[in-house]
């Protein structure tokens, strides 16, 4: 909901940025975990989840009427991929690579749930949940729960711990948005 409210909109306007950042820089992290485990799952959830994520950034980098702050934020990004992919592949032993590619997708996919409670403080000085996305707190819900439920069925700890935070995060978000009526909403 969140691209086509930009597309219809044709702006950015209370839509956040950093959760499409850190999303695609998870679903990318993953994807090469995915490859090396040989996670058929992992691998095509993750393929398809990067290219809607980076068709959502190209969106938002679109309609944005700041382009430097975030075309720097995707260059860190994409330096961060990079950096990571050297990392795993020429100094990392292939011994241990899954077990550090692991630990480097769990803390990415940690903080991409964590990443829409940076409003949190804009949330309750408003009285108003217009920064955060019901769809988004919907989808993160179902997604960090299925995640769990599948990792808890290969008891892959790498799968699992790191999307706890995401149920957490979203309840929430559901607290937040129970409690701040969308009636109640007062602008910035």
């Amino acid at each position: 909901s969140d691209l086509r409210q930009m597309l219809a909109t044709k702006s950015v306007e209370n839509i956040q940025f950093l959760p499409f950042l850190t999303t695609d820089a998870n679903n990318l992290s993953w994807l090469g975990y995915g490859c090396l485990k040989g996670d058929g799952t992992v691998i095509t959830v993750n393929a398809i989840g990067a290219a809607l994520q980076t068709l959502y950034i190209l969106v938002y980098i679109y309609y944005s009427p700041a382009k430097r702050p975030v075309l720097l934020q995707v260059l860190l990004l994409l330096a961060v991929v990079v950096t990571g992919c050297g990392y795993f592949t020429v100094l990392v032993d292939t011994g241990t690579r899954l077990a550090h590619l692991g630990l480097f997708c769990s803390v990415f996919t940690i903080s991409m749930y964590l990443s829409p409670l940076a409003d949190l403080a804009k949330v309750v000085r408003s009285k108003s949940t217009r920064c955060l996305s019901f769809p988004l707190t919907v989808t993160t819900l179902v997604a960090s729960s299925s995640w769990t439920l599948y990792g808890l069925q290969l008891h892959d700890l790498y799968i699992t711990v790191p999307n706890v935070p995401g149920i957490i995060t979203s309840l929430v978000r559901f607290w937040l948005f129970q409690w701040y009526r969308r009636e109640q909403d007062k602008p910035y």
